[in-house]
């Protein structure tokens, strides 16, 4: 994410929330920092940051 211009904001816990600013706002997005994430929180991550979901694949 951080390639993308997404910056750690803060941390609690197990999760990291990441923002990428923009010239119309803010986009914030709770990252958990763990070893295996589920798809499904994945997807959510994918879906919220606006980030093309290719971009992610290996």
């Amino acid at each position: 994410m951080e390639k993308a211009g997404f910056v750690s904001a803060r941390q609690k816990g197990s999760h990291m929330i990441m923002q990428k600013k923009l010239d119309d706002g803010t986009i914030t997005v709770p990252v958990p920092m763990h070893k295996t994430i589920k798809i499904g929180t994945l997807q959510s991550i994918i879906r919220q940051s606006g980030i093309p979901k290719e971009t992610f694949l290996v």
